[in-house]
């Protein structure tokens, strides 16, 4: 079942989907198996639609990123490479998590699932639907001055969800829509490079539905330390 992200802006619910599972809500759309049509928009690579990945029992890490080290996670598309500096300082758990997915491979295949321009671009669902995840939570209070700026990386949850928590599925804030949402979404990171893919990933969607208008899939997410 599916989690989700939301946000009420001057009175207009806008659903992002997340990660996990909850009674109440409804994906944004419904799981289909990999498409047999190429999809392509905005200038990006060719890409097909995934079907659900099978990702199998993974079990909760307990590792945390290092404060002292720092921690650059490139996100590798069909629409170009962007960079994601981890917060190691203010979220070493919720990084940590991301950093064991990444290096499991677990986001290789998916795509972002959901894209509304002006708000996020949002990915790491196995499902492809917004209804899925890892199988676990992690929980990790975000900084109370955390603010949703461009560029600002954070994890999706359901409004039942305690602030926070986060699974596999992370959204990227491509615009001023976000600057509203309550700081109650685990802080991963913040974009340092590649920005204009991300910019061209954000215009591939329909505004306030969230609907993506081409495919972007996710390659590869590698983490570099140093």
């Amino acid at each position: 079942m599916p989690r989700s992200l939301t946000v009420l802006l001057a009175g207009l619910a806008l659903l992002a989907s997340a990660c996990g599972s909850s009674d109440k809500e409804q994906p944004a759309q419904s799981t289909e198996t990999a498409t047999s049509t190429p999809a392509a928009t905005g200038g990006c690579g060719k890409g097909q639609k995934p079907g659900a990945k099978d990702v199998g029992t993974i079990a909760k890490p307990k590792a945390k990123l290092d404060p002292s080290k720092h921690y650059v996670a490139t996100v590798s598309t069909n629409c170009g490479d962007f960079e994601i500096a981890l917060d190691a300082k203010r979220a070493p758990k919720t990084g940590g998590n991301f950093k064991y997915l990444a290096d499991k491979g677990f986001f290789n295949g998916l795509w972002f699932h959901r894209i509304d321009p002006g708000f996020v671009i949002q990915g790491g669902d196995p499902a492809g639907d917004g209804s899925g995840g890892p199988g676990y939570t992690v929980v990790e209070k975000p900084p109370a001055d955390l603010t949703y700026d461009e560029g600002v990386v954070a994890m999706a949850k359901t409004q039942t969800d305690p602030a926070g928590a986060s699974g596999s599925q992370f959204f990227v804030v491509t615009g001023p829509k976000a600057a509203q949402l309550p700081p109650d979404y685990a802080l991963l990171g913040t974009v340092t490079g590649g920005k204009d893919v991300v910019r061209k990933i954000g215009n591939m969607g329909i505004i306030d539905q969230g609907t993506p208008t081409g495919v972007v899939v996710i390659k590869n997410i590698r983490v570099a330390v140093s």
